[in-house]
């Protein structure tokens, strides 16, 4: 690929992040009357009447605002501080639960809890949030609860015996039934996502414990969550780690999302989002340990080619849902945190390879999340297009989608071409 392409993938991408998505959040999603953020936006960026908060979304979003400042155009910079910062306390003093410690899963809009439920998916988030925020605004008191939460999962979710964690906690720890309310089980999103927090927890802290405690939920993922011999991960595991169908969890995206649709076989179910995320997550994770290991970086490459292989859309461009981890597409369907994240897989990808494969692939995922996700009359990316682009679901916004993914892909991936144009890598 020359690299006046390349330089145009990044301008592109560049006003994209700073002309559309950074202003759309700022604008619409900081709630003026009780603190957080409104997060439930149509497919005209209009808010919906969904007001109820969730853990997952608000540390999000707090997330994006914190890291985001580093590439938000000067005029927001300000309102962009200013937004997480109020994210912050709305976050601790609404969410916090004062009893029992950790933090709940859902509020209505003025913060009055309507589930104290305790998942590892959202204090997982808590953590990277509120590492994140220290990190730009030194805030001791925010590094503190990141600090807490992650000390009341080793004492309440660490699986002493298993290894892992549990995932699904009622608020007092006890761990959820099993079947739907799945305390009986473990997934690779959620020890992914604990990765991806402990890894920004030891990045600011330089605790031994934090960077001891993130090589083992790494060795966890390699061990048992990852087919290291083809470069998949599989989904569902009980208690033990051994590999179970995947079934719809309460409180989780595939449980809540508007067209309800479930991928349930007998069989080890794959997502291609998942695995080109875990890629790139896994090399942050790494670097952060300062780690240099062969066997590592070979599981990141399979992760990416097994992609390539089987969740790739040649015709249309862009990744694929889910599919049957031997390599049945399942469903055909694209969804948008996948196939942003896929920009910085196959942007990382490139970087530490040098394989023109996963140079096309950002530059034709680019084209697909160009042309066909983002709604840039709007300002943000349409949810779910079926295989050809065409819109399925077309909210800018919902309980579960911020600026999360999309800010952070697009930042991402811009770090990665920076570093790839000043190598002089391309051909």
């Amino acid at each position: 690929m020359e690299m006046s392409i390349l330089t145009t993938i990044h301008e592109e991408i560049n006003a994209t992040l700073q002309r559309k998505i950074i202003p759309f959040w700022l604008k619409r999603s900081i709630d003026s009357h009780y603190g957080g953020f409104l997060t439930c936006f149509d497919s005209n960026g209009v808010a919906s009447d969904d007001t109820n908060k969730y853990i997952v979304t608000q540390t999000r979003m707090l997330w994006g605002f914190s890291y985001l400042v580093d590439r938000c155009p000067p005029e927001f910079l300000k309102e962009i501080n200013a937004a997480a910062k109020q994210g912050a306390d709305f976050i601790i003093e609404y969410f916090w639960d004062k009893k029992n410690g950790g933090f709940v899963w859902k509020t209505d809009r003025s913060g009055r809890t309507l589930d104290d439920g305790k998942l590892v998916y959202g204090e997982s988030f808590a953590i990277y949030a509120l590492s994140e925020y220290y990190r730009r605004s030194r805030d001791q008191r925010v590094l503190d609860y990141a600090e807490k939460t992650f000390d009341l999962l080793q004492v309440y979710t660490a699986d002493t015996v298993n290894g892992g964690y549990y995932e699904n906690l009622e608020s007092d720890w006890r761990r959820s039934e099993g079947g739907k309310y799945a305390g009986d089980r473990k997934s690779l999103d959620i020890h992914m996502h604990l990765m991806e927090a402990f890894t920004t927890l030891y990045a600011v802290s330089n605790k031994e414990i934090h960077g001891r405690k993130l090589g083992e939920i790494i060795n966890i993922l390699l061990k048992h969550m990852i087919n290291t011999e083809l470069g998949y991960g599989y989904n569902q595991f009980d208690v033990e780690f051994n590999r179970i169908p995947a079934i719809n969890i309460y409180r989780t995206w595939n449980d809540d999302r508007e067209t309800g649709e479930a991928v349930t076989v007998p069989t080890d179910t794959t997502s291609y989002g998942h695995n080109v995320e875990l890629s790139w997550l896994l090399k942050l994770a790494l670097d952060t340990l300062k780690i240099e290991n062969p066997e590592y970086t070979t599981v990141m490459r399979k992760l990416l080619d097994h992609s390539l292989k089987y969740g790739y859309d040649y015709e249309f461009g862009g990744i694929y849902r889910d599919g049957v981890a031997d390599g049945k597409v399942l469903v055909t369907d694209k969804e948008w945190w996948q196939n942003f994240e896929a920009l910085v897989g196959y942007a990382n990808g490139y970087l530490c390879f040098e394989d023109d494969r996963y140079l096309t692939a950002l530059k034709t995922t680019w084209d697909f999340v160009r042309d066909k996700f983002i709604n840039a009359d709007v300002g943000e990316s349409r949810q779910l297009l079926d295989k050809k682009g065409e819109p399925i679901v077309s909210n800018m916004g919902n309980p579960w989608k911020g600026i999360y993914h999309t800010g952070r892909a697009l930042t991402e991936t811009l770090d990665r071409i920076e570093k790839i144009i000043t190598k002089g890598q391309t051909k």
